[in-house]
């Protein structure tokens, strides 16, 4: 279940991230942002027992670096539902006057980040996913990784990521003329790379901490 639950997240997140450029009604990207909220809630509630172990056992640079990965997808997730209800065609559009810049604005880059905690929180989680690949793909499989992490860095540049991120760029723009197919692809890559730095980090500080 837990499988085909973050495989759902993922893909679903990786969709939402072409805005509502992708869809003709915007409400549908609304509505799979709040599949994507419970999807969430379900997971966290699935893993409650990591969440009441915070305050037990000791603290070294592998779960503390757990701890902010988690945190920052918590807070992106709470700036993001609080957005998007804002922004929700169910609400009145005089609710909230002149909120609803703010809530744009928050709502973009409050994505993206949200983008880079997940990989991040995939990639310490990799080592569960290869552990079930037969070790004669082993090989392969890394060489792909590394192909697609290669690509994911020219696409972190090309799709301009890390001006959403710091905010230099105030808009969304998807660019129609690289195609869906790309847009998907560009994506992966990025998730990729990210959870493969991810991964290496954690993994240099378990050794580390041993």
């Amino acid at each position: 279940m837990r499988k085909h639950l973050d495989i759902a997240m993922t893909v679903l997140s990786i969709i939402l991230m072409g805005g509502t450029v992708l869809f003709p009604d915007y409400r549908v990207h609304q509505i799979l942002g709040m599949m994507l909220l419970a999807l969430w809630l379900f997971h966290m509630v699935l893993n409650r027992r990591w969440y009441g172990s915070l305050f037990r056992g000791k603290y070294n640079s592998y779960r503390r670096m757990q701890i902010v990965v988690n945190i920052g997808i918590t807070v992106c997730a709470l700036l993001l539902m609080i957005s998007g209800l804002m922004m929700a065609w169910f609400m009145p559009a005089e609710a909230f006057g002149g909120g609803i810049e703010f809530a744009r604005t928050s709502h973009l880059v409050s994505s993206h980040w949200y983008l880079l905690f997940m990989c991040f929180h995939i990639g310490m989680h990799i080592s569960m996913m290869t552990n079930r690949i037969p070790a004669r793909y082993l090989g392969f499989a890394r060489f792909a990784a590394l192909i697609a992490s290669c690509y994911g860095i020219y696409a972190f540049i090309i799709r301009g990521l890390w001006r959403y991120m710091l905010l230099i760029q105030q808009f969304f723009f998807l660019d129609l003329d690289r195609g869906y197919i790309l847009f998907a692809v560009d994506y992966l890559s990025i998730l990729i790379l990210f959870s493969m730095i991810s991964h290496y980090l954690s993994r240099l500080l378990l050794v580390r901490n041993r």
